[in-house]
């Protein structure tokens, strides 16, 4: 099926989500439209797929357990007006932690980088990039124009 027939395919499956869904039902859809869309993307062939899939998996895990718990602390850190009361110890703390997250994530990438390059070579890790950019746009918008 060529990516021209796919795309509107998974942007209507998208625009279908219903927001009253719980957030790990939503987000499985949108996880199961994202190996879609970065399947016919990078066009893996059988073996390339059943080596990468486990180890993109796997990075997608890290990160969003990652990300859930920066955001989970700076939450709990910066609710209100906390940021305008924050002495500067305190501030210089937290940016700390923040960018010691910000440097996991990145270390993150890189092991992916380093663990997909015998599997799918550097070019297809670019695709990988691209195709996440561009998913991650595409979802972007569309959540945009559900809430109009």
């Amino acid at each position: 099926m060529t990516l021209k027939r796919i795309l509107p395919i998974v942007f209507l499956l998208i625009s279908t989500f219903s927001f009253a869904q719980p957030n790990d039902e939503k987000r499985e859809q949108i996880k199961q439209l994202k190996v879609a869309f970065i399947t016919t993307e990078l066009n893996l062939s059988k073996e390339e797929a059943e080596k990468f899939w486990p180890i993109y998996n796997t990075f997608e895990e890290k990160q969003f357990e990652m990300r859930h718990e920066k955001m989970r602390n700076l939450k709990k850190r910066m609710d209100g007006e906390s940021v305008d009361k924050m002495s500067e110890k305190e501030a210089a703390t937290l940016l700390a932690q923040m960018e010691e997250t910000e440097e996991k994530m990145f270390q993150l990438r890189k092991k992916l980088s380093s663990d997909l390059r015998p599997v799918i070579g550097s070019v297809k890790i670019l695709k990988l990039k691209k195709a996440e950019d561009d998913f991650n746009r595409k979802l972007i918008k569309q959540i945009k124009e559900n809430r109009k």
